[in-house]
């Protein structure tokens, strides 16, 4: 699977990466306006990654054709699961990350990121990652196969920090599915930093800043 990913730097020579997935329909340029609104000169040239879901049927959807990273079964997200979908989404991620380290951005300075199906995949691919990363980001999603994470994650990202943002409004990816995520995250010891908006499944300027403030902490 090639994702195809579209680059930005903040200047010559980087020495981050921020690796960072669209939603289920958009694609790689859905986010990087909210990069152009980051600050992260006080850490460095960065490099902003935002690879590109490969086209496929969406079940939800009545079968039509969308970038996504999985499919979508149901409306109850956690009960099925596109398990098949996820784990070769997770491996072109990795593919995606090693490249990065071949670049010779180390994995102690890259934060996986991602919106609503993008947040999952941050979630599944970072915490199994067999290497310490900088940071994790989920915005509007939320952690998919929960049930294998305590068996599969792996001990170099037990303390990597977590940034969960979510919408109280959010009608797509309701904030109960966020908050059993944050959860079930908290409960296996993992250092969530949680924050809730009066928003909808969207990014506000408000979460801007906060993301800024972690990036600008977890890249010093």
């Amino acid at each position: 699977m090639s994702l195809q990913p579209i680059e930005i730097e903040t200047g010559p020579q980087p020495t981050a990466t921020v690796l960072l997935m669209h939603g289920l329909g958009a694609d790689g340029n859905d986010f990087v306006p909210i990069a152009n609104e980051l600050d992260l000169s006080a850490v460095g040239p960065v490099r902003f990654v935002f690879p590109n879901a490969p086209v496929m049927p969406v079940t939800i959807n009545g079968g039509y054709r969308m970038p996504a990273w999985y499919d979508i079964l149901g409306a109850d997200l956690a009960k099925r699961e596109d398990e098949a979908g996820l784990r070769r989404s997770q491996a072109a991620i990795e593919a995606l990350i090693a490249n990065e380290k071949a670049r010779g951005i180390p994995a102690g300075r890259i934060v996986v990121a991602g919106f609503s199906q993008g947040c999952a995949m941050a979630l599944l691919t970072g915490l199994r990652h067999a290497e310490r990363l900088a940071g994790i980001v989920g915005l509007s999603g939320y952690l998919p196969l929960a049930a294998t994470t305590a068996a599969e994650r792996d001990a170099a990202n037990r303390d990597t920090p977590i940034f969960l943002g979510h919408g109280t409004r959010d009608g797509v990816v309701p904030i109960a599915r966020a908050t059993a995520s944050r959860d079930a995250l908290a409960a296996l010891g993992y250092a969530v930093e949680w924050h809730e908006y009066p928003m909808e499944h969207s990014v506000c300027m408000e979460e801007i800043a906060d993301l800024n403030r972690f990036l600008l902490r977890v890249l010093a």
